[in-house]
């Protein structure tokens, strides 16, 4: 059933006040949705901090946002590389030395689809070394300034969490016997899940009710997610995807993790995203959550695995 707290054309980012004073951090943002994001924020009069893997890319999505909101729009960048932990605590390192509040931090960026498989210089399968490991660790070094901020973290995954095999294959993390570009990606997104809602938990045992946590996903939207680092054959069909009416543009993609970095009254256990045909086009409100993102044992075990590969502990 179609969720109508929005109202039949869903949440938009028309119900968005002003922001000026507000602070929103955002990997993966110099195109796609994050670039997106970032737009609709500073739009706004919102502060953006974008956490990036390219400088060259960086400085034009900020020329081009410049050139959108004037020179005075606050957004600027912190070169960082989910992929390697040592990146990644470099930039939170920066984040907290030169960011005195984080009102959202949006773990945007993602890896999708690698044909083959890679590890990241710290060992790690490649996606899920990238899109979870990285933000795992990300979260975790910034979440002192966030929960000053009684900020939140929004974790941007992904319908593929349903694809796969549906649980964590803890005896073969790197997927040595059995690498698969869509099952290996689409693990790499039920662990971030899997992470947000075992956050959930543990904050809510703690009674801290400073921080929420969310998840969301952009649908199919027309990203560079594929392009970036899929086969040529997978490129191909998402490309000729991208032509039907089954696909959305980046901008609409965006609305679920804007919505869920700044609207109140949102529910934390859910996956909010587009409600229309397959859920991966049309109006943004709360879709379905299936019960395997929150198996508790799994979750369980894959925050200790999490704590372990990263080198970092929560305090939980």
């Amino acid at each position: 059933m179609a969720d109508t707290t929005f109202g039949p054309q869903g949440w938009t980012p028309e119900r968005l006040g002003r922001l000026e004073g507000r602070a929103y951090l955002i990997t993966g943002a110099n195109a796609g949705t994050g670039f997106q994001a970032a737009r609709t924020l500073l739009g706004r009069g919102a502060k953006v901090v974008m956490l990036n893997r390219s400088a060259e890319k960086s400085q034009a999505a900020i020329a081009e946002l410049k050139q959108e909101f004037g020179i005075g729009a606050d957004v600027s960048f912190i070169r960082m590389d989910l992929a390697s932990l040592a990146s990644v605590r470099d930039a939170a390192a920066e984040v907290l030395t030169t960011l005195p509040r984080i009102d959202a931090l949006i773990c945007n960026a993602a890896i999708a689809q690698v044909p083959t498989q890679t590890l990241t210089v710290d060992g790690h399968e490649s996606m899920l070394g990238t899109n979870h490991y990285g933000h795992f660790l990300l979260c975790g070094l910034l979440f002192p300034r966030i929960e000053d901020s009684t900020g939140r973290i929004v974790v941007v995954s992904s319908l593929g969490y349903n694809m796969g095999i549906k649980t964590i294959q803890f005896d073969d993390m790197n997927w040595d016997r059995n690498y698969h570009p869509n099952r290996t990606y689409s693990q790499s997104k039920l662990a971030q899940m899997m992470f947000a809602y075992e956050l959930q938990d543990k904050l809510a045992a703690a009674g801290n009710t400073k921080v929420e946590v969310y998840v969301c996903h952009p649908g199919a939207s027309r990203t560079s997610l594929i392009t970036t680092s899929a086969s040529r054959l997978m490129r191909f069909t998402w490309w000729l995807m991208t032509l039907s009416p089954l696909v959305q543009s980046a901008e609409r993609g965006s609305w679920p993790e804007v919505m869920c970095a700044t609207q109140d009254g949102l529910e934390q256990r859910a996956l909010y995203g587009p409600t229309g045909r397959m859920e991966s086009v049309g109006p943004v409100g709360k879709g379905t959550l299936n019960p395997h993102a929150h198996d508790k044992a799994v979750m369980q075990r894959l925050w200790a695995l999490s704590e372990k590969e990263t080198g970092f502990e929560w305090g939980f």
